[in-house]
């Protein structure tokens, strides 16, 4: 059979229902996850622990997502790993910081749910083998509450290294180049399964009574992007290319209501020149953001939209990050950035302004005054909340960052139990999501840290609901 013709069949299939494609291939499982990200594999591994026949559809080649790109950390509040800092932090806390960051735009109740089960989240990971004991700050946090590996290594890396580690261990189905063109329905409006392509061209189904949308937002689809924020057009994109939005399109075309789509997040510090992003570790760790004139222009550490909005202010839309050897030694992704070549460096602060073209003396008084604050520990210029180190360390390095495209707050709406609203406000039978192709949890502005934690908080919630769902009307 030629390609043309398994897609025209595919088409049919579609029109039809998983059982009229049964003559080439039609497979059976409790719950189907498209996505394996961070949110999909946590969903994944907690039905499968459960004992439930799982298959997780994966379209790029490898599996990962986002996630994999994720540096920061995740943020938690009241964690064993806090307690043994001292660190005084709360479920209220969290939630404070999040729906303030979010311009109280977010739901509430969504909101909970994230700061309430973090620490517990932190646990689950734990039990699985990640390493979460390293515990930094990262913008609109009032408490350091952003855990990550030892040593401050890139956290998505890790977590997913961790996940596809625990996969393998246990057995399960998980398949790449498996892209899903449509999620079935029942007549009376459940899910009943998915039709699936494979790198190959070929169509086949599987019928379940449960899916699970894990599939990321849309960020790397720029053309989307400017749709709904053209102000954004010619900005790039930090995010891996299988960001597009598929998972929003089969929502939407299963009758999914879709929220907060114009809420789009620009990092403040993608490398210039480049996709790279830069994580908002290195600034929690100390790092400073100057301009031109080798001056400070905003608190390092506040939101993401107003660091960007402050940064797309100066001239040349873009700014420098500078760093000492003493914040360079504290985190070790910052070694990935000079091997990528990214950085500059200059033993004395005026040796670092001529290598960025900045004024020398305005570079070494900005340092002075900054050094000042941060013995006091008040800044009195920007009000800048936590500077854990001095600049004082030579030698001294600098990476030029200007904004990019980095995520989408809104996406699919869920209830507190996941499952996917339709456009009358119930629940979709048999349908649920977590992760990033979800709306409501960050309302316009998502804070550093909170994104690994949504996902395994609602993917470990994903898991159950759909999990019980399954139990409860299986058709087989």
């Amino acid at each position: 059979m030629q390609r043309r013709d398994v897609l025209k069949l595919g088409t049919l299939v579609m029109l039809a229902g998983p059982r009229a494609f049964a003559a080439t291939r039609l497979e059976r499982a409790d719950v189907i996850v498209i996505g394996s990200g961070g949110a999909g594999m946590t969903a994944a591994i907690t039905v499968f622990d459960a004992k439930a026949k799982v298959v997780v559809l994966e379209k790029m080649p490898i599996t990962g997502g986002n996630t994999q790109l994720a540096a920061g950390g995740m943020n938690a509040a009241g964690t064993v790993f806090q307690e043994k800092r001292g660190i005084h932090d709360s479920v209220k806390l969290m939630f404070d910081d999040t729906y303030k960051g979010g311009k109280y735009l977010a739901q509430p109740e969504l909101v909970e749910i994230l700061a309430h089960n973090s620490s517990s989240s932190i646990d689950w990971l734990t039990a699985l083998g990640a390493d979460m004991s390293d515990v930094g700050r990262m913008g609109g946090a009032s408490v350091n509450r952003t855990h990550r590996p030892a040593g401050g290594e890139a956290v998505g890396h890790h977590l997913i290294h961790v996940m596809r580690q625990n996969a393998i261990k246990r057995g399960m189905d998980v398949r790449t180049n498996a892209k899903v063109l449509k999620i079935f329905e029942t007549p009376g409006g459940a899910v009943s399964g998915v039709v699936v392509q494979n790198v190959l061209g070929e169509l086949y189904s599987i019928e379940a009574p449960t899916v699970i949308l894990a599939s990321g937002g849309f960020s790397a689809n720029l053309e989307r992007v400017a749709k709904y924020r053209p102000e954004y057009a010619g900005f790039s994109s930090t995010n891996q290319p299988g960001a597009t939005g598929d998972g929003l399109d089969l929502a939407a075309d299963f009758g999914a209501k879709l929220v907060d789509m114009e809420q789009i997040q620009i990092h403040p510090t993608q490398a210039a020149g480049s996709k790279i992003l830069i994580t908002e570790a290195v600034r929690g760790n100390g790092a400073i953001c100057v301009n031109r004139d080798g001056k400070r222009f905003m608190n390092e550490l506040t939101t993401r939209d107003a660091a960007s909005a402050a940064i797309l202010k100066q001239p040349g839309q873009s700014a420098f990050l500078v760093f000492d050897e003493g914040i360079r030694r504290s985190l070790k992704q910052i070694e990935g950035y000079f091997h990528l070549e990214l950085v500059k460096s200059g033993k004395t602060p005026e040796e670092l302004a001529k290598a960025i073209g900045a004024d020398g003396g305005n570079l070494a008084v900005t340092f002075e005054r900054y050094n000042k604050f941060q013995a006091a520990k008040k800044d009195d210029d920007f009000g800048r909340p936590d500077m854990p180190r001095p600049l004082k360390d030579p030698s001294f390095h600098v990476i030029e960052i200007r904004p990019g495209v980095h995520y989408t707050m809104g996406g699919v709406a869920i209830d507190v139990r996941t499952r996917v609203l339709g456009q009358d406000g119930k629940a979709i039978p048999g349908l649920f999501a977590a992760g990033e192709v979800t709306g409501g949890v960050h309302g316009a502005n998502r804070l550093g840290g909170n994104s690994i934690s949504e996902t395994i908080t609602f993917g470990r919630i994903a898991g159950g609901e759909a999990l019980q769902f399954a139990k409860e009307n299986r058709p087989f």
